[in-house]
């Protein structure tokens, strides 16, 4: 039947070019912003995740922040402690020599007291950001330090910040508040007769003005020879406490600098898998773009003959 009230043709065509019409703006949308879950609406399971994904992603761009500031303290302490141990293999050395029958021990001493200003300015100035792990000036000793190590999520959803510690006491040189917790400050007990019992104690480094427990390590023309031999076994056990805190240190500094590693990698693969989840196929968007307009073409002729049809019933009033 043919109605001049109703163009069924017409209004099929319509509709179709309504729902192409509707594709269409998805397409260019997807197209134009390169996602295909872009809202909630477009599909809210992938879109809770990739949302949530993202978030935990800035996080762990935080904590790798976080890790390089841990790295430069380590290796600001780790580059101090390295050219303390090389300074006190000098001082062992000169006392070794120091021994030597006839040689002239005030001559040494002038170097001791050189090497020692040396260890005094390296614990002073390994410094970043305010922190020294190797030069104590407060009544309150250094502890643990802490450092954002790790952002994790659990099965259930929770969330948690992991540390990574050190312990900064097995570091530090010179305390100028409690000299025993200073490797260089402390008295050092040793058996310099061999006979099994510790007969002196020495320290390295004086801090002006204090008063410390101990006999300077510090030659005259009247230090003996047993006394030589004490002072050099006192260094020498400085020396091996502070390799002691270097390799731990420098196995801290590693550690870091792995997770920062991980970190980064696992950053690289959440925000593939993020892609995975809403990036759009831009091959198979284009295809279907171009899909459209040609079916939004042949929808519009569609269109203009239903419409002409309504014009051919004036030919039979002719």
């Amino acid at each position: 039947m043919t109605s001049i009230l109703t163009n069924a043709a017409a209004l099929a065509a319509l509709s179709t070019l309504r729902t192409i019409g509707s594709n269409m703006e998805s397409t260019q949308g997807r197209v134009s912003s390169g996602l295909r879950v872009e809202t909630a609406a477009d599909n809210s399971a992938y879109w809770s995740i990739a949302t949530t994904m993202k978030s935990d992603n800035k996080a762990l761009g935080t904590v790798q922040d976080a890790l390089g500031l841990g790295a430069a303290k380590t290796d600001t302490a780790y580059t101090g402690l390295n050219n303390a141990i090389d300074v006190i293999s000098e001082i062992k050395a000169k006392l070794v020599a120091a021994r030597e029958p006839g040689v002239d021990k005030t001559k040494i001493n002038k170097e001791l007291t050189e090497l020692k200003n040396q260890l005094a300015s390296t614990a002073k100035s390994a410094s970043f950001s305010g922190e020294n792990w190797l030069y104590n000036t407060s009544s309150t000793a250094l502890g643990t330090k802490s450092m954002v190590g790790s952002f994790t999520r659990a099965a259930d959803g929770t969330v948690s910040i992991g540390m990574l510690d050190f312990d900064a006491s097995s570091s530090v040189l010179i305390d100028t508040y409690d000299f025993s917790k200073g490797a260089l400050t402390k008295a050092v007990a040793v058996d310099q007769t061999g006979n099994g019992t510790a007969q002196n104690t020495y320290y390295l480094v004086s801090v002006t003005g204090a008063t410390q427990t101990g006999t300077s390590i510090t030659l005259s023309g009247s230090t003996s020879d047993a006394d030589v031999v004490g002072m050099m076994k006192a260094v020498d056990a400085i020396l091996l406490n502070l390799t002691a805190a270097a390799s731990t240190l420098g196995a801290t500094n590693k550690r870091i600098s792995m997770q920062d590693d991980f970190m980064a990698d696992l950053m690289s693969t959440i925000t593939k898998g993020v892609g995975r989840l809403v990036d759009a196929d831009m091959n198979e968007e284009s295809t279907r773009l171009k899909a459209l307009q040609t079916q939004q073409q042949l929808g519009i002729q569609s269109l203009s003959i239903a419409n002409s049809n309504s014009e051919n019933i004036l030919s039979l009033f002719r």
